[in-house]
C-alpha cells in the first residue's frame, strides 16, 4: 500500500476524500472485443448530460466522426481499420512483392524513373521494387458482411483486414493528478470513488487539462470552463446505471463495483486466450501501475497505442512533493548564502 497523501493517494480514493460511508468504489469495464461501434453510448451521453452537439465532420478516419475525446464528446467511438492483424508492427511494405504486377510494363517503366515525377508523394526514382508495388494495384483487404467472416464462404477465403473498435471515456484515475492541481476545487472526488467537474465552480484555468496523462478534460469553446465524463453521478446517486451502459446492446461497457468488474475481465481474457485470442490483454486495471489503477479500464485487442492509448501512463503530479522540497533546500541554501556573505562583507 503506498502512502497517502494530497498528491498521490492511497489506493483508496473515496476514503481518502472525507467519505465515511463505506460505498464501493464504482467504475467501467469496457471489452473491446464485442463492441460494434453502433455508438449508441455516444448518443445516450449527450442526450442525460445534455452535451453539445458534435461529430458532424468526416474525418476521414474509417467510421470516426468524433476523432477524439473532447469538451463536447464524453464518450468517443474509435474505429481502427488494420489490414494485418499484427496492426502497427507489421509495416505495410515489409519484404518484396510476391506475384506478377499487374502492369508489368507499367512497372518496367516505373523502374527506370530518374526524375520526379511531380506527384506527391510522388514514386521514388529508381526503385523497382516500389514501383511494382503501385504497379499491382489496389489490395482487397475485405469488407464486412451479414455473418463474421469465413462463416458464409469458408476459412479459406478470409481477408487479413480487421476492425477494432473501442469506447473510450475518462478513465477515473486512483491518482488523479487533475484533482491536484485543481485551484478552485471544480474537480471533486465522489463518494463512488469517481472524478467530477462542478462547472458552476470551474474557473478555465486549463490546468487539469496539461495534467491530465491520458488527454482526456478538454475546454469548451465560448465557454472557456472543463468538461468530462462524470460517469453519471446523478444516476449513480439514484440507483441507476450510466447512460452509455445502460444504452450499450452488446454489454461492451459494463458498470459496476470496481473489484468485481477487475474479477470479471480476468475471466474474459482467460476465455479470450482459450479461443484462440491470445494478443487480448487488460489496461488500466492494475493498481500497481502509474496512476494507481483506473476506474474505466479495457480489454484490448492490440497494443495500447494502436487505440490510441499511453502505454505506461504516470499521474504528472507525482514528483510534485519531491520537487517543493528540493525548491525549498535550495531557496534555504541561496539565502543561507546570501546571509554569509552579507556577514563576511561586513566584517
Amino acid at each position: 500500500m503506498l502512502e497517502g497523501n494530497s498528491l498521490y493517494g492511497p489506493l483508496d480514493p473515496a476514503p481518502d476524500a472525507g467519505w465515511t460511508d463505506g460505498r464501493p468504489r464504482m467504475g467501467f469495464f469496457t471489452d473491446t472485443s464485442v463492441c460494434i461501434g453502433c455508438k449508441a453510448c455516444e448518443v445516450a451521453c449527450k442526450e442525460w448530460n445534455d452535451v453539445p452537439a458534435s461529430g458532424f465532420d468526416l474525418l476521414g478516419m474509417s467510421y470516426d466522426n468524433t476523432g477524439a475525446l473532447t469538451a463536447n464528446s464524453w464518450r468517443h467511438v474509435a474505429f481502427i481499420e488494420q489490414p494485418r492483424p499484427a496492426g502497427h508492427r507489421t509495416p505495410p511494405f515489409a519484404g518484396e512483392p510476391v506475384g506478377e504486377a499487374v502492369s508489368p510494363a507499367s512497372a518496367a517503366v516505373a523502374a527506370g524513373t530518374t526524375e520526379d515525377t511531380g506527384t506527391a508523394p510522388g514514386l521514388p526514382p529508381g526503385q523497382p521494387e516500389a514501383a511494382a508495388r503501385m504497379a499491382a494495384g489496389p489490395e482487397f483487404l475485405g469488407m464486412p458482411g451479414a455473418q463474421p467472416p469465413g462463416r458464409s464462404t469458408g476459412a479459406d477465403t478470409r481477408t487479413d483486414f480487421r476492425w477494432l473498435m473501442m469506447s473510450d471515456v475518462c478513465k477515473h484515475c486512483t491518482h488523479a493528478a487533475c484533482l491536484d492541481v485543481c485551484p478552485t476545487g471544480s474537480l471533486f472526488r465522489t463518494e463512488f470513488g469517481t472524478v467530477v467537474v462542478q462547472e458552476d465552480i470551474c474557473n478555465g484555468c486549463g490546468y487539469c487539462i496539461s495534467a491530465c496523462p491520458y488527454g482526456v478534460i478538454d475546454q469548451r469553446k465560448g465557454d472557456g470552463r472543463a468538461w468530462k465524463c462524470t460517469l453519471c453521478y446523478d444516476r449513480l446517486g439514484a440507483g441507476q446505471t450510466p447512460a452509455c451502459a445502460q444504452a450499450c446492446p452488446t454489454e461492451s461497457i459494463q458498470f459496476g463495483p470496481l473489484d468485481e468488474l477487475r474479477e470479471r475481465a480476468a475471466q474474459r481474457v482467460a476465455t479470450l486466450h482459450e479461443r484462440g485470442v491470445p494478443e487480448a490483454r487488460l489496461y488500466g486495471h492494475d493498481p500497481t501501475d502509474g496512476v494507481g489503477g483506473d476506474g474505466a479500464f479495457f480489454l484490448l485487442l492490440d497494443e495500447p497505442e494502436v487505440y490510441g492509448l499511453p502505454p505506461d501512463p504516470v499521474v504528472t503530479t507525482r514528483d510534485l512533493p519531491k520537487m517543493w522540497k528540493r525548491a525549498g533546500l535550495a531557496a534555504l541554501a541561496m539565502a543561507a548564502a546570501a546571509v554569509a556573505a552579507f556577514v563576511g562583507g561586513s566584517s
